[in-house]
């Protein structure tokens, strides 16, 4: 069974930056497209960022230039860098794998307000 650790959030100002991590125990990740997953009040989880398992990463237009994902296969953790913060990015940040159809139990997630 995969735990998914979360953290690295926290309240930044516009403009400010980010950098979450997720440690994976149980099991190595590595075989698995992973993603950045974020929820906001009120709205639906999204998928925001993902990295293929041969190193590809994909982005939701609205992060594209701002965030980074990347991974380090020895240490089982995912990291999402997050610069040029919004206020519109301020959600609670999950990872999983970015397939729906094989998902791990979710994590408590970290929470990312950017704020004035």
């Amino acid at each position: 069974q995969v735990q998914l650790v979360e953290s690295g959030g926290g309240l930044v100002q516009p403009g400010g930056s980010l950098r979450l991590s997720c440690a994976a125990s149980g099991s190595s990740f590595s075989i698995y497209p992973m993603g950045w997953y974020r929820q906001a009040p009120g709205k639906q989880r999204e998928l925001v960022a993902a990295i293929a398992s041969g190193g590809n990463n994909d982005y939701v237009d609205s992060v594209k230039g701002r965030f980074t994902i990347s991974r380090d296969i020895a240490k089982n953790t995912m990291y999402l860098q997050m610069n040029s913060l919004k206020p519109e990015d301020t959600a609670v940040y999950y990872c999983n794998v970015a397939l729906s159809s094989r998902w791990f139990k979710w994590g408590q997630g970290t929470q990312v307000t950017v704020s004035s």
